[in-house]
Formats: C-alpha cells, sequence, structure tokens
C-alpha cells in the first residue's frame, strides 16, 4: 500500500504569495511543493488566489504508545459516531522550547461535515472528549489537536485574512468593527494576527457562545 500523500489549501492575493505562504508554512522547499492552482484570482474584483499543495509522499513512522492510543481513542469515538474514516496521528514540532509537542490527528474520509458542526463546534467536542479520555489512559496531559480534512488549517488562514481586511478598515476609517461570534481558539487566532498591527487593537466582549473580538482604533484605548 503506498503512503498516504496530504494536500493542503492556501489562499493569499495572487498564486506567487500563495506559494509562498505554503513554503513557510509547511518548511518544505519550492521543488518539493507539487502545486495546483485552483483559483488564480482578480486584484481588480478583490478575490484571492487558492491553490491547493499536494506534499510529497512519506513513509508511516512507527507508532509510540502515546500515538497508537490517539489512534484508537478517536477511531474508537469516530466509530460510536457510525463514521468511517481514516486516522493518522504523528508529532509537530513545538513552536518554543516551552511549549509541549502537539500531538496531531488527521482525520480523512468522505463526507465528514458532520464532525466538524457550526463554526467547528462539534470538531471541538470530539477533540475535548479525546484529550480527557487519553489524560485518563495515560495518567498525563497530552497536547492533542484534531483536525478533519485540513479544516483547522483553511479556517485559520481565513481568519488571518479576515483580520488583515478588517483592520485596515477600522484604521482607515477610524470605527470599530466587531467580528461574528467565535470559539475561543478562533479569538484566540484574530488577536494574535493582530497584536503587532499598527493602529488597532483587540478586545473580546460578550458571554457564552455569543463572545466576539472587537477591533477598534487605538486612538479609542
Amino acid at each position: 500500500m503506498e503512503p498516504k500523500r496530504t494536500s493542503l489549501e492556501f489562499i493569499a492575493p495572487n498564486v506567487e504569495r500563495a506559494i509562498q505562504l505554503a513554503q513557510t508554512d509547511l518548511g518544505v522547499a519550492a521543488n518539493d511543493l507539487e502545486v495546483e492552482v485552483l483559483d488564480a484570482g482578480d486584484s481588480e474584483a478583490d478575490l484571492d488566489a487558492r491553490i491547493r499543495v499536494l506534499l510529497p509522499a512519506s513513509e508511516p513512522q512507527p507508532e509510540d504508545d502515546v500515538t497508537e492510543a490517539a489512534r484508537q481513542v478517536v477511531s474508537t469515538l469516530l466509530r460510536h459516531m457510525e463514521i468511517d474514516a481514516e486516522v493518522q496521528v504523528g508529532y509537530q514540532k513545538a513552536t518554543s522550547t516551552q511549549e509541549d509537542p502537539v500531538l496531531q490527528v488527521d482525520v480523512d474520509g468522505e463526507d465528514l461535515g458532520m464532525i466538524i458542526g457550526r463554526r467547528g463546534e462539534t470538531l471541538a467536542a470530539l477533540q475535548h472528549i479525546a484529550r480527557l479520555i487519553m489524560a485518563k489512559k495515560l495518567s498525563h496531559w497530552v497536547n492533542l489537536n484534531v483536525d478533519v480534512g485540513g479544516y483547522k488549517k483553511h479556517r485559520e488562514q481565513q481568519l488571518h485574512r479576515l483580520a488583515q481586511r478588517m483592520a485596515q478598515q477600522v484604521h482607515q476609517f477610524g470605527r470599530p468593527i466587531s467580528l461574528e461570534p467565535m470559539p475561543a481558539n478562533e479569538r484566540r487566532i484574530i488577536h494574535i494576527t493582530l497584536q503587532d498591527h499598527v493602529g488597532v487593537t483587540t478586545e473580546s466582549s460578550g458571554e457564552g457562545s455569543d463572545r466576539r473580538v472587537t477591533i477598534q482604533p487605538e486612538l479609542l484605548r
């Protein structure tokens, strides 16, 4: 059986920038990327370019006790949901010496929208339950991240773009803009994206599922 190849989509103002984003995010040289242009974009119509990157095939890495446990836990949860899907598990590099390595669980298959749910709520619940089971099973906390068909990666790119566009409008017109309600992990992406953006600040407000990020001119602070 051939090793499974992973594909991811990237969105940027033009194709060249999208390819640069792919190289930066994936840490892969340009000649190791197989790029399919899904939409060349149109700068005059303010339409972004969209590409699909197919990564080189890699041999599956041997599982240790933790990765095997994660695969079994997520696979069992999916079976209880009556969902037929392939589960792959591997470690991601920590972004700093203070952070624990991320145990990445990727779920692939057909018609997996029900796992994601509205605003990713079902996926977040699946990840939360898997983390609790893993902690009980191994007697220690595991930094587990569950993704479905690259949904989180694609959503993160969308949020980066949204934050930048809204910040430009706030800075240009001097009026605050409140974004749609988002879960905590998505609000965090907005805050981090704009933490060094000149001329604007961000804050979260609201309760429960209605909590959202407001981008406002720095002079209002």
